[in-house]
């Protein structure tokens, strides 16, 4: 086997577009509706049916392959220095209910056709290669946090997969095992760095014709739920300076929601997307109304500081609006940067290959989100068509599934350069 020595080399390597996205059209077909959608949810016969032709095409490319304690499928291509980290990329292949072709299976797929490049070609890097398939990133995103660490081993409840079976079984049918999984955690030991290839899921690359995202990280997310409670009272004969109306004081905490997030540098992004409204009737003032806020930023100091001026302004509404507020934490993930040098790597190889790029945060969440958490971490973006994802209008041409591919393969080439063994 050969090494590339040089980044020279860099150009006369390219993957077979053709090729990936055959692989990406044919595992489309598992778990494809009739209306077109792609429902492909983890640990269902649709999911086996999916992991087991990527475990095909993993073989077939000149991988080991194993299956950890969290269910994740790891592909392995090794390199020439003995017990040096991996470079690791990868996805996920599960899917939300209605789901289509790309989320997650193009940097699964762009993985293994980087592998298949390399080995057509007789090459090895000094660093091993893997590819992993998360298991269910888009419920629990229990493979994911199993290798960083961060799963509650003794809550087991807490990690409830779309198809409403306990996860100790979900495990077993995809050949892991609660009871271990600890084993699968990873460190940066064997773990060099961690770059996924995943489409935007957004418009931003489109609307600004950009061919490649390099992102600087997965934001935090902080989410709670709002309860406000008024009086409930006859519409007709409660004249308005009399009322307790949780509706109104809700209609102002969503306003305060959108300036507080228009007002930050970091542009973060804040939603009030669940509503409730009791008694809900046309003749009844609203005694009580339940809504959730979702704020992301790359910036835990900006979503900290966020979240403390909607409490202090929600005080001056509930004495405002003469209601009873209270807030409920629901969710409070931590910010992942991705690493400057890996960054870094991707910006030069998106300039040696002509690519336009712009760097850009990812404010959906991956399992890069978990992976940075234990070794240095990157992210490649290619667009969407018209911004649309968890859809089966989601669309990434060819063209740009072959590019993000190439970015992929040309950046771990380098960084094989810049990590020792």
């Amino acid at each position: 086997m050969q090494i590339l020595s040089t980044l020279s080399d860099l150009s006369v390597l390219a993957v077979n577009g053709e090729r990936l996205n055959s692989s990406i059209e044919r595992l489309a077909r598992i778990g494809r509706q009739p209306n077109g959608d792609i429902c492909r949810l983890a640990f269902t016969a649709e999911d086996l049916q999916a992991r087991y032709l990527v475990q095909q095409w993993m073989v077939e490319a000149g991988m080991t392959v194993r299956t950890d304690a969290a269910g994740n499928l790891i592909g392995r291509y090794d390199g020439t220095v003995e017990a040096a980290p991996a470079l690791a990329t990868g996805s996920h292949i599960d899917t939300v209910p209605s789901g289509g072709c790309y989320d997650g299976v193009l940097g699964v797929l762009a993985g293994i056709e980087v592998v298949r490049t390399l080995r057509e070609r007789n090459l090895r890097l000094k660093h091993p290669i893997e590819v992993i398939v998360f298991t269910d990133e888009e419920s629990t995103m229990i493979g994911g946090q199993a290798i960083a660490g961060t799963v509650l081993q003794n809550e087991p409840e807490r990690y409830q997969a779309k198809t409403g079976q306990a996860i100790v079984a979900c495990l077993e049918s995809v050949g892991g095992c609660w009871s271990k999984i600890r084993s699968a955690v990873r460190s940066r030991d064997d773990m060099a760095a961690f770059v996924e290839l995943h489409v935007e899921q957004g418009a931003v690359l489109e609307r600004t014709a950009t061919e490649i995202g390099v992102v600087q990280g997965v934001v935090g997310m902080l989410r709670q739920m709002i309860t406000i409670t008024g009086q409930a009272n006859h519409a007709g004969t409660t004249p308005m300076e009399m009322r307790q109306d949780a509706l109104v004081a809700a209609a102002q905490i969503i306003l305060a929601v959108k300036q507080i997030a228009l007002s930050m540098p970091s542009q973060p992004v804040a939603t009030v997307g669940y509503l409730t409204v009791a008694p809900n009737a046309v003749n009844i003032v609203p005694g009580r109304v339940e809504l959730s806020v979702d704020m992301r930023d790359l910036s835990q100091d900006c979503l900290d500081s966020m979240m403390s001026r909607l409490m202090r302004e929600v005080g001056a509404i509930a004495a405002e609006t003469q209601t009873e507020i209270n807030f409920t934490p629901v969710l409070c993930v931590p910010p992942t940067l991705a690493a400057p040098q890996v960054q870094t790597t991707i910006a030069e190889v998106c300039q040696a290959l002509s690519l336009s790029h712009r760097p850009m945060p990812s404010r959906a969440g991956h399992d890069s989100l978990e992976i940075g958490r234990i070794t240095d971490m990157g992210m490649i973006f290619v667009p969407s068509q018209a911004g649309l994802s968890h859809s089966n209008a989601e669309y990434t041409s060819p063209e740009q599934c072959t590019q993000g591919a190439n970015v992929l393969l040309h950046s771990l080439l380098k960084l094989d350069q810049v990590y020792a063994c």
